[in-house]
């Protein structure tokens, strides 16, 4: 997504713990003509989120955009998951997305002018009976309904959030379990388009979700999971 951004204009901040895979995505972003600043966060910490926010807006005195895509998972079904399991998985994928937004929007108000899209999952919103993942289920249901509740909260200072959930996508933590049979398989007669998702097939959704022309849109849960939720 962040390419996709800088493939229509967008200067970026990038934020990831890992700071030398961030400087990977930066160069090939500068490619793309753009500015492009990595900065080294961990967004399940307070502090280290608060003094990312402030090097962006040092970098560039306002952020437009927001995308909040962080996420990891312990799985493990309600009858054996722990509580260090539990937790875990909450804070990334949940209480992080509430800290990033708080650190952010606060700059957004004062623009008058901000777009936050949270990426959440379609396992935000139904269930599974492929792996059992109790504690990523909840944490993507509350990105769900905190993006209703952010969007009627900062709607008066036109800021609009919206969530993507997206479907099957291979990433570095997901790449192990997608390409087992067992999962193929489900994916094939789970998702009505028989596929996983590829790259960039999530840009056209942010892009339009961050657009001047999507003013009147916010509260908005748009699935990209190849019909996973509609059957």
């Amino acid at each position: 997504m962040a390419k996709g951004f800088a493939g229509q204009g967008a200067d970026l901040v990038i934020m990831a713990r890992r700071f030398e895979k961030l400087e990977k995505v930066a160069e090939e972003i500068r490619d793309l003509g753009v500015k492009c600043s990595p900065v080294q966060c961990d967004v399940t910490n307070t502090d280290s989120v608060n003094n990312a926010s402030e090097e962006a807006i040092k970098e560039y005195g306002k952020v437009d955009i927001l995308v909040n895509c962080a996420g990891s998972a312990k799985n493990a079904g309600v009858l054996n998951m722990t509580d260090e399991e539990w937790d875990f998985t909450v804070d990334t994928d949940l209480t992080s997305v509430f800290k990033v937004t708080r650190a952010f929007a606060k700059y957004m108000v004062e623009k008058r002018y901000g777009r936050i899209i949270n990426i959440a999952s379609m396992y935000g919103l139904v269930g599974n009976t492929a792996i059992d993942t109790v504690a990523y289920h909840s944490s993507k249901g509350g990105v769900v309904n905190f993006t209703r509740a952010v969007a009627a909260e900062l709607a008066k200072y036109n800021i609009t959030c919206n969530a993507i959930c997206p479907g099957y996508f291979a990433t570095e933590l997901t790449i192990d379990t997608l390409k087992t049979e067992a999962f193929t398989n489900y994916m094939k007669a789970t998702v009505p388009m028989g596929r996983y998702g590829e790259e960039g097939e999530l840009n056209p959704a942010a892009i339009f979700l961050a657009s001047d022309e999507a003013s009147y849109v916010t509260g908005a849960i748009l699935t990209v999971d190849g019909g996973y939720t509609a059957v």
